[in-house]
């Protein structure tokens, strides 16, 4: 038997459709959920990235940022202008390593600093056009990349990974609390 939950997280709705009795608390796996389950979809979610990292730079060979530098401009580009030390916090880096990156980002004219009109003494952060650029041919280049993987699945091979994408994001959601 199925219930249809509403759940708010990061300020966002969505709709849960879960087997009755499938709401643990934080910290309590699943009773279904192996050990071998965690570890396969660990080794699944690290060979994705890499795969697609690796991919991305045999086309594109700008793509030479390291990915903490895009995470940062990712985020950035979500929240638009932000302090270092807010951007740290959602990164979950420490301010100095986030400065650091920082740096590299504005010398590459891909980040901006301005001062905030309401405090001088704060700087906010914020992409510049070329970061903007930047960011959206990266994400473009994946997009087609993961495209062209999916499309040499099987039809019920891409029914899965679609079926999946609402628990991936969940995770996703709960990666983030934790």
């Amino acid at each position: 038997m199925e219930r249809n939950q509403t759940r708010r997280r990061s300020g966002r709705q969505y709709h849960a459709h879960m087997p009755e009795g499938a709401i643990h608390s934080p910290g309590e796996q699943a009773p279904e959920l192996a050990s071998s389950d965690v570890r396969s979809l660990t080794e699944v979610v690290t060979r994705l990235r890499r795969a697609l990292r690796a991919s991305i730079r045999t086309d594109y060979p700008w793509e030479s940022l390291p990915m903490a530098q895009v995470e940062l401009l990712q985020t950035l580009q979500e929240r638009e202008p932000m302090r270092v030390g807010e951007l740290a916090a959602l990164l979950r880096l420490a301010p100095n390593t986030v400065s650091g990156l920082v740096t590299q980002l504005i010398e590459a004219r891909l980040v901006a600093r301005d001062g905030d009109p309401h405090d001088r003494r704060v700087a906010r952060l914020s992409l510049t056009k070329a970061g903007h650029e930047q960011l959206a041919a990266w994400q473009e280049a994946h997009e087609r990349r993961i495209g062209a993987a999916l499309a040499r699945l099987g039809a019920t091979e891409r029914a899965a990974v679609r079926r999946a994408l609402p628990a991936l994001t969940r995770l996703v959601d709960h990666l983030g609390d934790l």
